[in-house]
């Protein structure tokens, strides 16, 4: 088994789509980023890849690269699992955590959990999935940014 930790960040801004683990949600700003900048595929990726010790999406994924902009991050993380099956893993379970202040993200958690397991070729009950606010604290609390942290057990394949 391995465990892995994986967090990101990225600002909010007008005139981008929002899109967290793998799903468009409709408000009026989205986060700014060299890809589509979903945060919370972001941070599942970089808990695969520190499980794996592999580095981070940077370093597969780098954001001067002119080939990831706008890059869809479920395509990105297909590419982490295809990384995580050579390795012989699979994904034992995984938590996530969102912070935002806004939007409100309950009426998507169960679209978030199912498009998580699909992308991460596991049972929806191996994803959980915290959504949370920073009660009005700091950028994440005045709604300027949204973050995300993910940890992952890996486990070998049999």
């Amino acid at each position: 088994m391995r465990i892995g930790l994986g967090e990101d960040i990225h600002r909010l801004v007008p005139n981008r789509d929002l899109f967290l683990g793998g799903v468009k949600i409709p408000f009026e700003n989205g986060l700014l980023g060299h890809s589509d900048a979903d945060c919370v595929l972001h941070a599942v990726m970089d808990a695969i890849l520190g499980a794996l010790a592999k580095g981070d999406i940077g370093v597969y994924f780098p954001p001067n690269d002119p080939a990831y902009d706008g890059a869809d991050s479920k395509l990105l993380l297909k590419e982490v699992v295809a990384i995580m099956k050579k390795e012989g893993y699979r994904i034992g379970n995984i938590d996530v955590l969102v912070t935002a202040e806004a939007p409100k993200l309950n009426p998507y958690r169960d679209a978030i959990q199912t498009s998580i397991a699909g992308l991460l070729e596991t049972k929806k009950e191996n994803v959980g999935l915290q959504l949370m606010t920073n009660e009005g604290l700091d950028a994440l609390g005045h709604g300027e940014a949204i973050a995300a942290k993910a940890i992952v057990l890996l486990e070998e394949c049999e």
